[in-house]
């Protein structure tokens, strides 16, 4: 028995963007790129370079009344800002993403790692967990200690 559906009921797949190629839809766009932090960036006018810099991607937002600001090494990154996305890969295998409006392109180039970034997390919880255990061990011995001193 086959299943057949008629053209009204019929869904197409949501697109699968692996490593290349172009989102317009916001919600992609800010999902991919709120994952970066220390960004190299390359602003571009009319096909000539016009800065660029270090940064730290501190807020990606999508609002029509806030701009896009790059300053003193951080970047707020409105969407609204620009068209669509450019998601490509550098011969050396780096990603990098272009975000373009009309002949304005900014480029994002990552400088951090995810893969790093989830094991110093790790890491860092785990820290925190072990100096949470003995900070409660030593204040565990402490009561004890008092109420030996008490039952004297």
């Amino acid at each position: 028995m086959k299943y057949h559906q008629s053209p009204k009921n019929k869904r197409l797949p949501a697109p699968c963007i692996v490593n290349n190629g172009t989102l317009v839809n916001p919600q992609d766009i800010q999902r991919l790129l709120r994952d970066l932090s220390r960004v190299r960036y390359i602003y571009i006018e009319d096909e000539k370079q016009q800065s660029e810099g270090v940064g730290y991607l501190k807020e990606v937002f999508s609002d029509p009344h806030h701009s896009t600001l790059i300053a003193n090494c951080t970047i707020y990154l409105n969407l609204d800002s620009f068209d669509y996305l450019e998601l490509q890969q550098a011969s050396s295998g780096e990603s990098y993403f272009d975000l373009v409006q009309s002949d304005r392109k900014l480029r994002l180039i990552p400088l951090s790692n995810p893969l790093k970034k989830q094991t110093s997390d790790r890491l860092e919880a785990a820290a925190i967990e072990a100096m949470m255990a003995e900070v409660l061990a030593a204040n565990w011995d402490v009561q004890i200690d008092d109420d030996e001193n008490l039952s004297l």
